[in-house]
């Protein structure tokens, strides 16, 4: 199934322009282990032929429950795991495989942030180092004084001031949030075209949550990308995305623009999500 473009708000708006295409993904994985040579070993699908469209300027959620398969699409549209057939395409031009020449820049097109943000820094290194080696590796920024610059303008981009402050620390120093702040600036270091933002607040206080989706709204509409929200929330997936695509046992299930889905669900099992949803908000039919 794939997302078609949609538009929010009122009166005409510019149709937004496809950076990020995946085509009949499917990802499989070995079940179990041989037992002779006659037997053939199984396979199981975490992935089954899903299409999804990214959008500049635009938050595609990408909703369902654990095990869905909606954290494996994530990874295979950002090239940390090989899709099993498929085709993934960015600004309309098929992708290059790992150790492909082009490799280095679709990765830096296409930046990923994980669920835990401390399990993503390494607590070895200071945030300095952090940021200092993805503005070297992407932006080949020569001489200190200039990767210091650009680290000290990335942590006040992610709203963490006196960015000096943070520079000289620990990620185990630092709150969850703060962390999960410092994950979004080392994305930002490669200018990417593309976020996927992989249930970025489900590690969170509850009261900081708001803030950090916020965030991502901003970098957004600031910084022009397209941005792939993996989530279990309705509530946020509403609040904050134009389209979701709601995830089961692999398969896109139901599609659409985000008020239209979440209020007026077609499929079962998006009603039961909705039916789970502490949000009374996200309940509203």
């Amino acid at each position: 199934m794939t997302i078609t473009d949609t538009t929010t708000g009122s009166g005409p708006q510019p149709q937004a322009r496809t950076v990020l295409e995946g085509r009949n993904l499917v990802k499989e994985y070995p079940v179990g282990a041989r037992s002779g040579l006659l037997r053939r070993q199984q396979t199981m699908r975490a992935v089954d032929d899903v299409s999804i469209v990214l959008t500049q300027g635009r938050v595609t959620a990408l909703v369902g429950q654990s095990g869905s398969g909606k954290s494996t699409l994530g990874r295979m549209l950002a090239r940390l795991i090989p899709a099993t057939s498929g085709q993934i395409l960015l600004d309309g031009r098929e992708v290059p495989t790992r150790g492909n020449a082009g490799h280095r820049e679709y990765v830096g097109d296409v930046q990923l942030t994980l669920q835990d943000p401390f399990a993503s820094l390494n607590p070895l290194r200071r945030i300095a180092y952090t940021l200092g080696r993805a503005v070297r590796i992407h932006q080949d920024a020569r001489g200190e004084a200039a990767v210091h610059e650009r680290s000290i303008q990335l942590l006040e981009r992610v709203g963490l001031t006196p960015a000096e402050r943070y520079l000289d620390r620990f990620p185990h120093e630092l709150s969850g949030g703060e962390r999960q702040r410092v994950s979004f600036a080392r994305a930002l270091a490669a200018s990417p075209k593309v976020l996927i933002a992989d249930e970025p607040v489900s590690m969170l206080d509850v009261t900081i949550r708001k803030e950090m989706l916020d965030l991502i709204d901003d970098l957004r509409r600031d910084e022009d990308l397209a941005v792939l929200y993996i989530t279990h929330d309705l509530g946020s997936a509403r609040r904050y995305s134009s389209e979701v695509l709601v995830m089961h046992e692999g398969h896109v299930v139901e599609a659409g623009e985000s008020a239209t889905v979440i209020d007026d669900p077609q499929h079962e099992y998006t009603r039961r999500l909705l039916a789970a949803a502490p949000n009374p908000a996200a309940r509203r039919r």
